[in-house]
């Protein structure tokens, strides 16, 4: 049985469209969000509420408490056990989401990178970062792996760490670990839909229309239990529509300056999504009209997944 993953930028008609395949093939979807996984965060994240699922059966919302380091290893190790659960029980599964990252670590063969998991490693360069500085840990980065040093900016802490630590307990650099898991099989058979509109301008629109109705469902209020709770940390700190507002709250930014921000970053981060999976050749586009229906996307979608052996 073939995974279909549906994907594209963020407001882009991916739920709906997962849910109507899901609903046409007995289905069930798997989603592929890193921000959805938290349970704290619903409004922000525009995770589908009851009536949007329509019956459908969705895994991998609210596994994880804003708490928690919620990583790329963890989903794919959770995910995985979803689909591997549904494909032996002949139900379609449907991947659906806009973190390119999960996707590719859900689907792609290949081990993950080994993690120190006592942290030490970690610790010990990120103090070295502070004592020697930026200039000096790229210098050690690009004497073993110059790939990734040419990749990275200067002041990439994270990334830079990251690879410096791969190396130590490795004795292996990240590029030639890619080089070796882009030539892995792929752990499932898949076929890939992209959907977004033809029009930028179109779903920069959207966007800015579902950060106002975010707002209307009281996305101030969700962000400010949180804020009060002292409850957003680690990696769930970084989603978009709750650090912004956190702003607001501590006095540094107006109510519709913070707004304006959540719009200007969503529209951002839907062009890196549309850069990522631009890029990846497995991706069939459906590109719509903004006065083309849901009904005209599906029937493409359809045509499409007949072509390439998903019995509808």
């Amino acid at each position: 049985m073939k995974v279909i993953v549906v994907c594209g930028p963020t407001a882009s008609g991916k739920t709906a469209l997962s849910v109507e395949l899901a609903t046409k093939l007995c289905g069930a979807v798997v989603s592929a969000d890193s921000m959805q996984v938290y349970k704290e965060l619903n409004i922000g994240t525009a995770k589908p509420d009851e009536s949007e699922k329509r019956g459908v059966c969705h895994y991998m919302l609210d596994v994880a408490s804003v708490r928690e380091e919620y990583s790329v290893s963890r989903y794919r190790q959770e995910a995985s056990e979803y689909l591997d659960m549904l494909i032996s029980r002949g139900i379609q599964p449907i991947v659906c989401g806009g973190t390119g990252l999960y996707i590719d670590a859900l689907i792609r063969g290949g081990e993950f990178l080994k993690r120190d998991e006592s942290g030490a490693e970690r610790a010990a360069l990120e103090e070295e970062w502070e004592k020697e500085g930026p200039d000096a840990m790229m210098e050690r980065l690009k004497a073993i792996d110059p790939q990734s040093a040419s990749r990275l900016h200067i002041n990439d802490k994270k990334r830079i760490i990251r690879a410096l630590e791969v190396y130590n307990l490795t004795g292996e650099t990240i590029t030639e670990h890619d080089r070796k898991s882009r030539k892995a099989p792929p752990r499932y058979q898949s076929v890939f839909i992209g959907v977004m509109p033809k029009d930028r301008q179109v779903l920069y629109d959207r966007i800015n229309k579902r950060v106002d109705v975010m707002m209307e469902r009281g996305l101030l209020n969700e962000v400010r239990e949180l804020y009060e709770k002292g409850l957003l940390i680690n990696t769930a700190a970084q989603a978009i529509g709750y650090k912004e507002l956190f702003d607001y709250l501590e006095g540094r930014a107006g109510l519709e300056e913070s707004v304006e921000l959540i719009k200007r970053k969503s529209r951002n981060y839907a062009k890196r999504q549309i850069t990522w999976f631009g890029r990846d050749e497995r991706v069939f586009w459906i590109k719509y009209e903004k006065d083309e229906g849901l009904d005209l996307i599906i029937d493409k979608a359809t045509k499409f997944l007949s072509e390439n052996g998903v019995i509808l």
